[in-house]
């Protein structure tokens, strides 16, 4: 094929191998592609926590001007760190099937969750839900792409653990290495609710480009776009954005879809927690985005206006 698709990647080892796993799809497809690594304002920026860096899409934004300016023809990202929002024009030509979703604890051998602890995250939604059960622990931030994180835990002699998405970890071989070359142990936090879309790679393209659509199409996984469309929906709902504690997951069971949701206070005393289910024949009939905003709406009912309002006053004061 004539068709030469050019993909732009953050230049992390696991935007790379995102990035590499669209080429290698594309390319058994039959089309050509290059790859074109960029450094985003969120790896550059090592400093200051997320969430005061005054912007949503931190990492998306450098790949999202290149997209615009039609330096490049995809953008490939994972999709929890993707703003509920595009930009005018851009839009989301294909959702790869998701890996896990779970969140892990990496920890070193002196780890006892009894005592006083230091738990490393960058993430408010992990660093609320984990106060929610261990209010006793202090919980610091923790930034850097996976390599960085698990060097900086290493060499903090203060630091007892630090969470992580397992599917990061994983993909880039990391996972199986933790005890070896850390010495660490790792357990799935089977408790937590994820980010929404965690997991999922998203493939971001002009929506103009219907040569590039067209090809990218093949490879949407309709089950995975289907889950992470809704829980994106409630994430928007809720407009959270990067910088609230929401953890979403919808997963499909038998016919049905089923959806976990909540919203933490950042200290995580408070928290509003939704559950519900929806047969997926009535998610494939354009019914989820109702069903997804019908989850935001029992939060706000159950005092997530409240709660949403002081989360956004105590970031912004």
């Amino acid at each position: 094929m004539s068709l030469k698709i050019r993909i732009g990647t953050r230049d992390s080892q696991l935007a790379i191998w995102q990035a590499t796993t669209v080429q290698s799809q594309l390319q058994a497809l039959g089309f050509q592609t290059e790859l074109s690594p960029v450094k985003s304002q969120g790896d550059l920026n090592l400093d200051e926590p997320l969430y005061e860096m005054g912007i949503t899409g931190i990492f998306t934004k450098t790949l999202d001007v290149a997209l615009v300016k039609g330096d490049i023809d995809i953008a490939v990202h994972s999709l929890k760190d993707v703003p509920t929002q595009l930009p005018k024009g851009m839009v989301q030509a294909a959702v790869l099937e998701r890996a896990s979703q779970k969140d892990i604890l990496v920890y070193k051998s002196n780890f006892n969750p009894d005592e006083a602890m230091t738990i490393a995250t960058g993430s408010l939604r992990r660093k609320s839900q984990w106060l929610n059960m261990y209010t006793q622990h202090n919980v610091v931030d923790l930034r850097g792409n996976v390599n960085t994180r698990l060097s900086k835990l290493h060499s903090n002699k203060d630091w007892n653990a630090a969470i992580f998405a397992k599917a990061g970890l994983d993909r880039i071989g990391l996972l199986s290495q933790l005890r070896g070359n850390y010495g660490f142990e790792y357990s799935d936090l089977d408790s937590f609710i994820p980010a929404p879309a965690q997991g999922a790679m998203m493939i971001a393209a002009m929506g103009n480009n219907t040569a590039v659509l067209e090809a990218v199409s093949q490879l949407n996984h309709a089950q995975t776009q289907l889950c992470v469309d809704i829980e994106r929906r409630f994430l928007r709902e809720l407009e959270g954005g990067c910088t609230a504690p929401i953890g979403a997951i919808a997963q499909v069971n038998n016919g049905f879809l089923n959806f976990t949701g909540c919203l933490l206070s950042i200290d995580g005393t408070d928290r509003i927690d939704v559950q519900d289910q929806i047969a997926l024949k009535d998610v494939e009939k354009d019914e989820g985005y109702a069903f997804a905003k019908a989850q935001s709406e029992k939060v706000f009912a159950n005092g997530g206006k409240t709660l949403m309002q002081s989360i956004k006053s105590s970031l912004n004061p």
